[in-house]
């Protein structure tokens, strides 16, 4: 009798928040693999803001997900067949297997895991690629420098989370920006930033900004752009002149459908925008990680001594079951989640 596994397909593109029918759990036999490749059972799989914009049928950088294909996404599981000679039956690997029991891959395209050095749910999220865009954003964009002020969105999330400590790590000042006094508390007590703001705590984006002028009195030199929305209005006006803001997200407007094309801006308008850019000789670099892996050896040679040391922090909140995936990722994108989000498969 065939074996057989389970994925989790798109039934339809969502309006707004993604719901349960716009997603369907299906049986399915497993694939067979050809020369040069690996088919993995996935233990955990990721959920990350970004397959939010590939739910909708809209011009980006990579592809949709089409109607009746697997919701894409990094895994992390156990080879259970192999034909590539760098990978063994009962060997770990990260991998894009998708919202799925199983998937195959070439083994170029996947990532070997040692579990002795460290909990293979780190490939999803402080030593995956959240953490290596954290990172990376920072360095290459932000070009911290001792003595500056950053503020950084969604702070307690993997890549804000990453962004903070690591800048802490090159002297500078740390303000988060998060959801809720818990995470605030998690931002300042857990990651070590020197002051972390409750943007549900304020209705406008005018109140959001006297909080943050207490915690920041000499302006903001780094603002990591995560969020978006009524955050982004507040810290813009705050920016330093050669300021530099990296641009990775804009959660708050995913839900609005197009990438947040059709999202309302209110005050935060364009020529508002480009003309506190100019003025201020700001820096801002947009940039998708996916285009710069030839950097991730150096993320992992610099994070992983610092992760082992407990120089780098990190919490990970795990749901449970492939079928709970789509109502845990309508969660975070409601900042309903502690840290990364990942689902347990098995």
């Amino acid at each position: 009798m065939t074996e057989q596994m389970q994925r989790m397909v798109l039934a339809s593109r969502p309006t707004g928040a993604p719901q349960d029918e716009n997603f369907r759990l299906e049986t399915v036999d497993l694939p067979e693999i050809d020369d040069g490749e690996v088919l993995v059972r996935s233990h955990y799989m990721s959920l990350d803001p970004y397959m939010r914009g590939r739910m909708d049928d809209a011009k980006s950088y990579a592809a949709p997900v089409p109607i009746g294909g697997t919701m894409e996404g990094g895994a992390v599981g156990e080879v259970i067949a192999s034909n590539h000679p760098n990978f063994s039956v009962g060997d770990f690997a990260f991998g894009m297997f998708g919202w799925a029991s199983h998937g195959k891959a070439k083994g170029e395209d996947i990532q070997k895991l040692n579990p002795d050095l460290a909990p293979i749910t780190t490939a999803l999220g402080v030593m995956g690629m959240p953490g290596f865009t954290g990172w990376f954003g920072l360095m290459e964009h932000g070009r911290p420098k001792a003595g500056e002020t950053l503020v950084v969105a969604a702070a307690t999330g993997p890549v804000g989370s990453m962004v903070g400590q690591i800048a802490k790590l090159h002297g500078l000042r740390v303000v988060g920006i998060a959801g809720g006094a818990e995470k605030c508390q998690t931002a300042t007590e857990t990651y070590g930033f020197d002051a972390c703001v409750d943007h549900r705590a304020y209705d406008t984006a005018s109140d959001l900004r006297k909080a943050l002028k207490a915690h920041c009195p000499d302006g903001i030199d780094i603002y990591f752009e995560n969020v978006g929305g009524k955050v982004l209005d507040a810290v813009l006006p705050m920016m330093n002149q050669f300021g530099r803001i990296p641009v990775c997200g804009m959660i708050a407007w995913y839900n609005a459908g197009g990438l947040g094309a059709d999202a309302a801006m209110e005050a935060l308008t364009g020529p508002r925008i480009w003309r506190t850019i100019l003025v201020n000789y700001l820096s801002v670099n947009g940039f998708i990680i996916s285009n710069h892996f030839d950097k991730y050896g150096e993320f992992l040679r610099e994070v992983g001594p610092q992760l082992a040391a407990g120089k780098i922090a990190y919490q990970e909140d795990i749901a449970e079951g492939l079928e709970n995936a789509p109502a845990a990722f309508r969660a975070m994108l409601t900042g309903g989640n502690k840290g990364k989000q990942i689902v347990k498969l098995i």
